[in-house]
């Protein structure tokens, strides 16, 4: 980011410019040291006030990775730590900020016209930590119930497969009072019935391919897709929508 035009556009979030992603990262990473370092308890969330220069962003931001990187080395996975989810270990929050940081890495070189590889055993997990915790979590507030409909998503390049099945949710939220009714929705699933099951649309890609196109970092250009078309519409309609 460094060498990167303060105004350059992020394709992906096109109301940011890169020092607005740097300013988000920055405070994400800061935010996640706060709380390892408070663990288990919920930190108070007092924001800091944003740099008005580009290059007090930069330093911002590596002081406060580096911090988050510390305490990250410092703390075992399997303590308890306050999140948002229903893991409320270190591990989460570990796995939850590499593909944050991995996510933003793409809108950084996207909007620095640049790009590079990503790291295919990372992306997998990606690909299974966006169905799963992103699309696929569930709060303690809400209720799912099976449908029957499988997906089977296959990783070519390190031959992992996620099968996610169709539900529905319902619930209210307390925070917003929102109440949802029967919306559809998917969880990530075992593969029912062993080896001989069927799913109604299998997708494929590399590691790489698949993690951009769910994060709509990149397209379907590289995903291959079989199956029933009704099924396999109503799965692009879930991945399509946005992550909160």
């Amino acid at each position: 980011m460094a060498g990167c035009d303060p105004a350059a556009r992020v394709p992906a979030c096109p109301d940011w410019d890169a020092s607005d992603l740097l300013w988000h990262l920055a405070t994400v990473q800061r935010w996640w040291a706060t709380v390892l370092a408070a663990r288990p308890a919920q930190p108070e969330d007092v924001p800091p006030p944003r740099p008005s220069t580009y290059d007090g962003l930069l330093a911002a931001f590596d002081e406060w990775s580096a911090a988050l990187s510390a305490v990250l080395d410092e703390a075992d996975p399997r303590e308890e730590a306050w999140n948002w989810s229903s893991d409320h270990t270190v591990g989460f929050v570990l796995r939850r900020q590499a593909h944050e940081a991995l996510v933003h890495r793409v809108d950084a070189e996207q909007a620095a016209g640049l790009g590079s590889a990503l790291d295919p055993v990372l992306a997998s997990d990606g690909v299974h930590e966006c169905l799963d915790v992103m699309y696929g979590g569930c709060p303690p507030w809400g209720r799912w119930a099976p449908g029957e409909d499988l997906v089977r998503v296959d990783v070519t390049d390190t031959g992992t497969s996620y099968w996610v099945r169709f539900g529905l949710f319902s619930g209210t939220d307390p925070e917003s009072g929102t109440t949802y009714a029967d919306e559809e929705d998917f969880h990530v699933v075992e593969a029912p019935g062993g080896e001989d099951a069927e799913p109604d649309v299998v997708v494929d890609g590399t590691a790489e391919s698949l993690d951009l196109w769910l994060w709509s970092r990149g397209d379907d250009g590289d995903i291959s897709v079989a199956g029933d078309p009704g099924v396999l519409a109503r799965f692009r309609a879930i991945v399509a929508s946005p992550i909160n």
